[in-house]
This record gives structure tokens, C-alpha cells and sequence, in this order.
């Protein structure tokens, strides 16, 4: 069992950066993959980004790359993103995400077991 709690969201211009943490209880959290998605409103939830177990390897979306950043500590348990640059279309619920049965790189939705509750995220124009 994995509880996962989200923190950071709030609301920022265009231009600005925030970060999100992500602190994890339970299982053991330096065996498994974390992931960050987001939800807008009227959307599906898509992959922001995932780290291995190790933080030592990372995987983005297009539409993040080069703007946003995955890190963990294992020793705190938590995971984190830094976005910067945000534009109005990273407006959006924010979920991190624990893919317990896999310790290398996963994107899909569907192989994540745990969820937060999610942040939101406000990017004015």
C-alpha cells in the first residue's frame, strides 16, 4: 500500500515557474517508478513525466520537455517537479503517481497502481 500527498499548486503567470512534491508513505518508495500527470478540464489525463527508482533516468512529454524537471529523494520520499516556463495550456490538476511493479521507465496511465489527490495548477494569460 502506497498513500501519496501532492503539495505546491497554486496559481501563476505565464512565464512563471512553481513546484510541486509529491511525499510518499507505505512501500518501500525506492523500489518503484513515480509519475506526474494532468488532468484539464474537459480532457483526459495525459503523462507530464516518470523517474526510475534511482532518479538516475527520466522520460517527458513533448509538450514539457525542456521546461519541466522530475527529481526524488528517496531519503525524504518524496518526488518532485519543477515547471517553469508555464504557459495558460499547463493549467491543470496535477497527480503524482507510483508505479509499484516497475522500477524502470513507465508512461502509460494504466501501469501506475497509486494516485494522489491532485494539485491544481493556474496559469493566467
Amino acid at each position: 500500500q502506497v498513500q501519496l500527498v501532492e503539495s505546491g499548486g497554486g496559481l501563476v503567470q505565464a512565464g512563471g515557474s512553481l513546484r510541486l512534491s509529491c511525499a510518499a508513505s507505505g512501500r518501500t518508495f525506492s523500489t518503484y517508478t513515480m509519475g506526474w500527470f494532468r488532468q484539464a478540464p474537459g480532457k483526459e489525463r495525459e503523462f507530464v513525466g516518470a523517474i526510475g527508482w534511482s532518479g538516475g533516468s527520466t522520460s517527458y512529454a513533448d509538450s514539457v520537455k525542456g521546461r519541466f524537471t522530475i527529481s526524488r529523494d528517496n531519503a525524504k520520499k518524496t518526488v518532485y517537479l519543477q515547471m517553469n516556463n508555464l504557459k495558460p495550456e499547463d493549467t491543470a490538476v496535477y497527480y503524482c503517481a507510483a508505479a509499484i511493479r516497475h522500477w524502470t521507465l513507465v508512461v502509460a496511465l494504466g501501469e501506475y497502481d497509486y494516485w494522489g489527490q491532485g494539485t491544481q495548477v493556474t496559469v493566467s494569460s
